[in-house]
């Protein structure tokens, strides 16, 4: 099962830069950024509540949603923030380097989270092959943006 879950996050990396590069070209039909991330959250909008009916998922009561802390409902501004942001960067960084920075942020905030054991996540102590792990892909993405003497 492990190998699975593995698997589906390398598949979900996979995604991002088609994701971005996809947006990217609406927005180039569109005329405007955030009305292509717009349109791409409504696009996802509608997928997800067509999945929640067809699998017959039950809505949660009321009550409970209320129950949730302040930052649990920031997921969506996130996501937004997000697909905004990698419109932009996408036609200005390329997909290698707009990616490679994307996941050294990621692996620094997740290193934190995981520290701290905050948002949910299980505590798991910063020590030296993590911190090894981070710096070799900051490394690694500097390699990706150098374009060397040609």
């Amino acid at each position: 099962m492990t190998w699975l879950l593995l698997i589906a996050a390398l598949m979900m990396g996979s995604v991002l830069p088609l994701q971005a590069g996809i947006n990217a070209q609406l927005r180039s039909y569109v005329g405007n950024t955030a009305i292509a991330a717009c349109i791409s959250f409504i696009v996802g909008t509608i997928f997800l509540f067509a999945s929640t009916v067809i699998l017959r998922v039950p809505w949660p009561a009321f009550s409970s949603l209320g129950q949730a802390p302040w930052w649990a409902w920031t997921g969506g501004l996130l996501g937004a923030v997000f697909v905004f942001l990698a419109i932009v960067l996408a036609d200005a960084l390329g997909a290698a380097v707009m990616v490679g920075f994307i996941i050294t942020g990621q692996m620094i905030t997740s290193l934190i989270l995981d520290h701290y054991g905050l948002v949910g996540y299980a505590r798991q102590p910063i020590n030296a092959p993590r911190i090894i792990g981070a710096v070799l892909l900051l490394a690694g993405v500097f390699l990706i943006r150098y374009k060397g003497g040609s």
